[in-house]
């Protein structure tokens, strides 16, 4: 008995949920046609805009790389001259030193 009680049930269910569901598919109008076409348009002009961005961007970045292998040796001289000032500040210290010795010896 309870095998044939729940089986018009099922058997309605299936039935209701198929005739629901045509509506629902002849319900698509040519509104709804046209809002999925502007979804489409926007979304492939958005898509055509972050391209630009992006070739813009990696444009920047060349150029700013270019920029940056430019002064490269430029760089290069700066820290080589930088090197050199503390070699000769050491020197001067060193040499200040030795005369403050000196002079300390002196005093005595």
């Amino acid at each position: 008995m309870a095998q044939t009680f729940w089986e018009p049930e099922v058997a309605e269910t299936q039935t209701t949920d198929e005739s629901q569901a045509e509506p629902v598919a002849l319900a698509l109008s040519a509104a709804d046609f046209t809002a999925l076409e502007e979804r489409i348009v926007r979304a492939i002009e958005l898509v055509k805009s972050e391209r630009q961005a992006r070739a813009a961007a990696e444009e920047r970045a060349a150029r700013a790389e270019a920029q940056l292998g430019e002064q490269s040796p430029v760089v290069d001289n700066l820290k080589q001259e930088i090197r050199n000032l503390r070699t000769e500040r050491d020197q001067v210290r060193q040499r200040v030193e030795r005369l403050l010795k000196q002079l300390d010896a002196l005093e005595l």
